[in-house]
């Protein structure tokens, strides 16, 4: 799981940017980050476009995009996954996607470089935020279940998405295997285990 060492959690504001192609990152991460969940103070990513709008991205961007990319390219189904399944492993999102950026994605939302590097900072976001119970372990399954959803493409995106949105689980299918919360939780599994 991608973390960041105790030495990055700042006790006072903190903001970095991260230029990704001609659109910006901009992750805040602000005091009292680990006490309990405040919109306004903990960790923050912003997406600064070229027009000019800046926006806080939410998960669903994330899915869409990642959901129209599979549509558009199914061949590249398998590629995807193995790229998201390395970044929610620790790789860095430059890396994992190295291939994937030569190819042209038809239908997405931004370069696959922002929604890499996003969907490694919701990892984290996730990691430090969600204080609450989970039916995960570790507890950021719950998004990469949702994100391997999407790449399957096995409901539409508009369902899928209703689903997300509305915080139901990913089907156990994406997750089980790697769930220490799950009966049949493996130490060892091959790749792409959730794959047909």
């Amino acid at each position: 799981m991608p973390k960041l060492p105790s030495t990055a959690i700042p006790m006072r504001p903190w903001s970095f940017e991260m230029p990704t192609d001609d659109e910006l990152l901009d992750i805040q991460i602000r005091e009292h980050l680990l006490e309990k969940y405040n919109v306004d103070k903990n960790f923050q990513i912003w997406l600064h476009l070229e027009d000019g709008r800046k926006f806080k991205p939410n998960h669903l961007r994330v899915f869409i995009d990642l959901g129209l990319r599979s549509k558009s390219r199914p061949r590249l189904k398998r590629e995807l996954c193995l790229a998201f399944d390395s970044i929610y492993n620790g790789q860095s999102p430059t890396e994992a996607i190295s291939e994937l950026q030569k190819e042209d994605f038809p239908l997405k939302l931004n370069s696959i470089a922002v929604i890499a590097h996003l969907v490694q900072l919701m990892v984290i976001e996730q990691e430090f935020n969600y204080l609450g119970p989970s039916k995960f372990e570790p507890k950021t399954l719950f998004f990469q279940g949702w994100i391997r959803a999407f790449l399957d493409s096995f409901k539409e995106i508009d369902n899928l998405c209703m689903s997300a949105a509305r915080g139901q689980p990913p089907l156990a299918r994406y997750t089980w295997m790697e769930n220490k919360k799950h009966k049949k939780y493996r130490e060892e599994r091959p790749e792409l285990w959730y794959l047909d």
